[in-house]
């Protein structure tokens, strides 16, 4: 009967606009108790409406699921085309979870324009949905750049930071310069497209999808081409290292709730996964392009690890410790098999619950202490030991221990890493120790020993707003480390495929791309 009523319905689409009319509807409430509840009602909505998607997706499926496609301007080939599949689907759910986390947690720590902060964040979930379930380059593009709108104001206006003007126009440039690049690849594809359709007298003359962009062949030089004009789009958002500049400053000097949503969701490397890697399989895996982009993430790896081992101020370490993460995605993506791939692909969904969580604790300290700085640490456990339970707890994922979700996704990495080549495993494991120590050591000096001169007596242990938070990221960082198959399994049939179209000639995946990435 439930599939009756759902078959055509439109959830996708209501997914994405649901938010943003929610974030119109807070517009007329002025009461602002009733603006909290109101968006913390609109968030729950919009996970349950994920959640129900989730269900109902076909795991080991390389199809594209839920599709809703109609013409927006025909003559240009532009459409609005959504869908997902096992690559995207799960960042959906993450988008739609780590919103109401936020909510949560912003319910008694925002207190100056609340109705302002809560349609920006229903609106950054929005455009950050958009990003996920878009099929057409333009409209993908369209919510890319929207993005900065609501990102931008949420760092500007609600940032704690004394730099926070600077670190949200940073942000802002950072990102504009690499979407510039990357809207030129995306003409390139079409113009590409354009030129195959007049050969062959196609009845479409452009088109900006996806799907209908993976059926014509590009050549191999203009494959780099336009892989490295995608590159540096994606490239600035991730950020890849050495285009990192600009996280340290958002994360620090932007509220928790944006830091949550940067750190948390991993939306370049989206990109690469999703767009440049099935359209330019060639370029993908040459030489140069495998080797120039593992080796950024080798020095990603390692980098950004040593820089968390001198960092005096939480905030600061996570956003090192963030760079040192996306090196091993950068590694495990361009390692081109199925165990990296499928490893940088759940990497990406547990730093949504790591990373994050990591943020919210820094959120939790600093509401107690007005500080992330160490020196207003140390001892902290005999005061707040639940508080200290769940930071090691979160922490311990983080850096990858057996039994956590971290574990499952770098392990998958580094052996996907070894199978390429043996070295890009061995210096990516340099990571996995660096990691454990820049944690490990900040943990002891700020949580454990004598308590610290600078702690305050009178500081409470976890509230039950903070507990709704670290023990929903608890139980998902423990279910997909001790039982990742469900996760593994919605995403193996997209992640085959992918793997096929790589490695497969050039006239196979002409012949049939609709089998191999997604068309029914």
């Amino acid at each position: 009967m439930l599939e009756e009523l759902t078959a055509g319905f439109p959830i996708l689409s209501c997914i994405l606009f649901f938010p943003v009319v929610g974030a119109a509807v807070l517009w007329v409430i002025d009461d602002e108790d009733t603006v909290r509840s109101a968006a913390l009602t609109i968030a729950l909505v919009e996970l349950a409406l994920c959640v129900f998607v989730l269900l109902r997706f076909v795991p080991e499926s390389a199809a594209m699921q839920f599709t809703e496609r109609v013409p927006w301007i025909p003559a240009l080939g532009i459409s609005y085309h959504l869908a997902v599949d096992g690559i995207s689907v799960l960042f959906v759910g993450l988008t739609a979870f780590l919103t109401v986390l936020v909510v949560v947690y912003s319910w008694d720590t925002i207190r100056h324009q609340v109705k302002l902060y809560m349609m920006c964040l229903l609106a950054l979930e929005t455009t950050t949905m958009g990003v996920f379930v878009s099929l057409d380059l333009i409209l993908f593009f369209v919510f890319w750049e929207l993005m900065l709108i609501p990102s931008y104001f949420l760092i500007k206006l609600w940032g704690g930071g004394a730099e926070r003007h600077y670190a949200a126009l940073k942000f802002v440039l950072y990102t504009l310069l690499g979407s510039v690049f990357m809207l030129v690849g995306i003409a390139l594809l079409n113009i590409n497209f354009h030129e195959w359709a007049s050969l062959h007298h196609a009845d479409q003359a452009y088109s900006f999808d996806f799907l209908d962009l993976l059926s014509v062949p590009i050549p191999v030089s203009q494959q780099m081409v336009i892989f490295w004009l995608m590159f540096l789009g994606f490239a600035f958002k991730a950020p890849v290292f050495p285009f990192h500049t600009w996280l340290p400053d958002a994360l620090l000097e932007g509220p928790i709730g944006m830091a949550v949503v940067l750190a948390g969701l991993k939306l370049g490397t989206f990109g690469f996964m999703r767009f440049s890697i099935p359209l330019l399989p060639d370029a993908s895996k040459s030489e140069t392009v495998v080797t120039v982009l593992v080796v950024l993430g080798l020095c990603a790896i390692l980098y950004g690890a040593w820089m968390a081992l001198v960092q005096a101020d939480l905030r600061r370490l996570l956003a090192y410790s963030s760079v040192s993460h996306l090196g091993f995605v950068v590694v495990g993506l361009f390692a081109l098999n199925y165990q990296s791939l499928q490893g940088s692909l759940l990497t990406m969904i547990n730093l949504g619950f790591s990373t994050a969580g990591l943020f919210f604790i820094a959120g939790f300290l600093y509401s107690r202490q007005q500080t992330t700085q160490l020196s207003a640490f140390g001892g902290m456990a005999k005061q707040v030991p639940l508080l200290a339970t769940f930071f090691l707890i979160i922490g311990l994922a983080s850096i990858g221990l057996p039994g956590t979700n971290g574990f499952v996704g770098e392990f998958l990495i580094l052996l996907g890493a070894f199978e390429a080549r043996w070295w890009f495993g061995a210096v990516a494991v340099l990571g996995v120790i660096f990691g454990a120590a820049y944690f490990l050591w900040y943990y002891e000096r700020s949580m454990l020993g004598p308590v610290g001169t600078a702690v305050r007596a009178t500081m409470s242990d976890l509230q039950l707003r903070e507990m709704i938070i670290v023990v929903s990221l608890s139980v998902m960082i423990l279910w997909i480390g001790l039982y990742p198959s469900p996760f593994l399994r919605i995403m193996n049939g997209s992640v085959q495929a992918l793997v096929d179209r790589i490695h497969h000639d050039q006239a196979a995946a002409v012949v049939s791309p609709q089998i191999q990435l997604g068309k029914k």
